[in-house]
C-alpha cells in the first residue's frame, strides 16, 4: 500500500464524530514536522484545530482540511464497520473516506513529498486543519483566520480538500460557493376548539397564503457562475398532538442559498415584505452561516487546471454547487479559494468510500500544485 492510502486508512480508524478529533491532527503533524512544519494549536472550546506552517515569506499556500465526520448513523446498515477502513473491490469503506480523510491524508503526502524535492520552495506553506466543520462550525476556521487576520498573516492562496469531483476524479473545481441563509419564523395565532373556529386563529391557514408566495417568488435569475438563488422550507411545526385543537403558533425553520446577485439584507427585507403583506403576527431570526463568494483572479485557478491536466490529462469544470465549504471564511481576507477533492457521490451516506486509485493520484495533483506555483 502507498503512504497515502496508508494514512488515509489510519485517519479513518480514529472515529472523529464533530467536535471530536480522536488524535487525527496529532498524526498528521507527526508526519509533517519533520520536514520543518512548525504545529501551533488553535483551539477553541470543544474544538481542535491546527496550522503547520513552513516559511515565513510571501506568497502563502494554505491547504485546508477537517478531520471531523459526521454520525455513521444505523452500524447495521454498513456493509462494514465505519470506522474500520475496509478495502472491497477497488474502493476504500468508512465514515469520512471521501469527506475529507482521504484529501487530508493526500495534502499530507504532497507537502511532505514536495518539501523533500524542494526544500529552497519560494513563499510559504501551510496546512490548517479543523475539528468542527460538519457541525456549527463556531469554533474552527472562523476563528483562526481572525486570530491570523490579527497578527497580520495574510494568505495569498487557499486549497481546500472537499470532495468536488463528479464522475471521475477531477473532473469539476469549486471556484466559488453560494450564500446560506436560514431564517427561523414564528406566526402567532389564537389556540381553540376546531368546532368554534370564529373562536380562534389559525397560524396554518393565515401562513398558508404568504408560503404559496415565498416559494413561487423568482428571487433571481442568477448569473454565468451562479445559479438562481433557492428558498427552501426545511422544517414546519404546530399543534398540540391533539385532532380537535386549532393551534396557537407555527414555527417554521427556511434557507436560501443565494447568489452574488442579492445581498444578505435584500433577502431579509423582499421576506419581511411578504409576510408583512399578509397581516401575520409574527418573529423573525435570523443567521447566516456564509456569504457567497467567487474566486476570479486566475494564479491558483490555472495552477490547479495545469495540474489536473498533467497528472490526469484533463481540466476541470469550473463549478459554484453544493452546501457550504470553510471557503467562506477564507475568502472574505482577499485569499483565492479553490476546491479539490475526490467524488463525492458516497458523502455522508451509509457505506461511504472513495476509489483507491483516487487517493494516490489526488496526491499527486495536490504535489504538482504546489510545483506549478511554489517551485524554485
Amino acid at each position: 500500500m502507498s503512504d497515502t492510502l496508508d494514512l488515509t486508512i489510519e485517519l479513518i480508524r480514529r472515529p472523529s464524530v464533530t467536535p471530536d478529533d480522536a488524535g487525527c491532527m496529532d498524526l498528521i503533524a507527526a508526519k509533517l514536522e519533520p520536514f520543518g512544519f512548525k504545529a501551533e494549536w488553535f483551539n477553541f472550546a470543544d474544538t481542535k484545530n491546527i496550522w503547520l506552517k513552513r516559511g515565513e515569506s510571501a506568497s502563502l499556500l494554505v491547504f485546508l482540511g477537517h478531520t471531523d465526520v459526521v454520525p455513521a448513523g444505523p452500524l447495521d446498515d454498513w456493509n462494514s464497520p465505519p470506522f474500520e477502513a475496509t478495502i472491497r473491490d477497488g474502493q476504500l469503506y468508512g465514515r469520512g473516506a471521501a469527506d475529507m480523510k482521504s484529501g487530508v491524508a493526500a495534502m499530507t503526502t504532497a507537502l511532505a513529498r514536495f518539501v523533500a524535492r524542494h526544500p529552497a520552495h519560494k513563499g510559504s506553506i501551510a496546512l490548517l486543519l479543523t475539528s468542527d466543520e460538519e457541525g456549527a462550525a463556531t469554533n474552527g476556521v472562523v476563528k483562526v483566520i481572525e486570530a491570523l487576520q490579527n497578527r497580520d498573516e495574510q494568505i495569498d492562496w487557499c486549497l481546500i480538500g472537499e470532495p468536488s469531483s463528479f464522475d471521475c476524479l477531477g473532473d469539476v473545481i469549486r471556484v466559488g460557493r453560494r450564500g446560506s441563509l436560514c431564517g427561523i419564523l414564528r406566526v402567532f395565532g389564537v389556540q381553540g376548539h376546531v368546532a368554534y373556529p370564529d373562536k380562534a386563529e389559525n397560524p396554518i391557514h393565515r401562513f398558508a397564503p404568504a408560503l404559496s408566495e415565498l416559494t413561487n417568488e423568482v428571487w433571481d435569475l442568477g448569473n454565468e457562475y451562479f445559479p438562481p438563488t433557492s428558498f427552501q422550507i426545511s422544517n414546519i411545526q404546530a399543534g398540540t398532538g391533539a385532532e380537535n385543537v386549532i393551534p396557537g403558533r407555527l414555527d417554521v425553520l427556511f434557507n436560501f442559498r443565494f447568489s452574488t446577485v442579492l445581498t444578505e439584507d435584500q433577502i431579509k427585507q423582499r421576506v419581511q415584505a411578504i409576510l408583512d403583506k399578509h397581516g401575520l403576527r409574527y418573529e423573525l431570526n435570523w443567521r447566516l452561516s456564509g456569504a457567497p463568494f467567487l474566486t476570479t483572479r486566475p494564479e491558483l485557478i490555472e495552477a490547479t487546471q495545469q495540474a489536473l491536466e498533467t497528472v490526469l490529462r484533463q481540466r476541470a469544470r469550473p463549478d459554484t454547487g453544493g452546501g457550504t465549504s470553510d471557503g467562506r471564511f477564507v475568502a472574505p481576507t482577499g485569499a483565492q479559494v479553490v476546491e479539490l477533492g475526490p467524488i463525492n457521490g458516497s458523502i455522508h451516506k451509509i457505506n461511504e468510500h472513495v476509489r483507491i486509485e483516487d487517493i494516490d493520484k489526488l496526491s499527486e495533483v495536490y504535489e504538482q500544485i504546489l510545483v506549478n506555483l511554489l517551485a524554485p
